[in-house]
């Protein structure tokens, strides 16, 4: 089991009141069988952490991708905030090793189960929120989540710029319906750091061009690209 000093290590930040730190990895059961030692639960930290949460991702999302409205912003966010990831998340960085658990909890496998685990890492957030406030807390989580993000641009949003492209397309009357393809027209940069460009075309008209340090990413970039001279 590891120590406090050892979480705040693996998450480089050093509490100034580590009794919040103990709090927000106490789980339920382990007040529950001994509550002269630690007579609350990380269940207060964790309601405020979740709050946190999801101000600091919403923040993010809505400065990121400006063309999407609140249905779809809504959308990605609660794709990124699910507790299978926040569990993942915290297992990345150690939280399931520092939590106190009752003996029964400890025995049905408690360090490894999810909702223990998300719960967690929100109480987390909280504790760092209260102890270093917010600059501290949306840099370290957007560090955990950076690579969250990059699969959401790869993903989900490449999903939704193409298809909207290509319904502007299918519904436009008439016989003629070109179909936007998507061209890799160049690469830059060393293999570890490498950026695409692209290009969608119709027919032989250039509809627009994007550049990402993924093809996917290039192709949702010129696909926003188009979506913006269409306008």
């Amino acid at each position: 089991m590891n120590t406090l000093k050892d979480i705040q290590k693996c998450i480089g930040i050093e509490f100034k009141d580590e009794a919040l730190l103990k709090l927000a990895v106490t789980h339920s059961s382990y007040i529950n069988e001994f509550p002269e030692i630690a007579p609350e639960s990380n269940e207060r930290l964790e309601f405020l952490g979740d709050a946190v949460l999801d101000m600091i991702i919403a923040e993010e999302l809505y400065f990121k991708y400006p063309e999407q409205h609140e249905g779809e912003l809504s959308a990605l966010r609660a794709s990124l905030v699910c507790s299978a990831t926040l569990a993942n998340i915290a297992q990345t960085i150690g939280l399931g090793n520092c939590l106190l658990l009752g003996k029964g909890e400890e025995a049905s496998g408690g360090r490894n189960k999810e909702a223990n685990l998300a719960g967690a890492f929100e109480a987390l957030l909280a504790a760092i929120y209260i102890d270093k406030g917010l600059e501290t807390t949306r840099s370290f989580l957007l560090k955990l989540f950076d690579k969250e993000l990059v699969k959401l641009s790869e993903k989900e949003l490449c999903v939704d710029y193409k298809s909207r492209l290509q319904h502007i397309f299918q519904s436009r009357k008439g016989g003629n319906k070109e179909t936007p393809v998507y061209y890799i027209i160049g690469e830059a940069g060393p293999d570890h750091n490498r950026i695409f460009t692209a290009e969608v075309r119709a027919g032989n008209h250039v509809l627009g061009q994007g550049h990402g340090k993924s093809k996917k990413i290039a192709e949702t970039e010129a696909a926003r690209a188009a979506l913006e001279s269409l306008k």
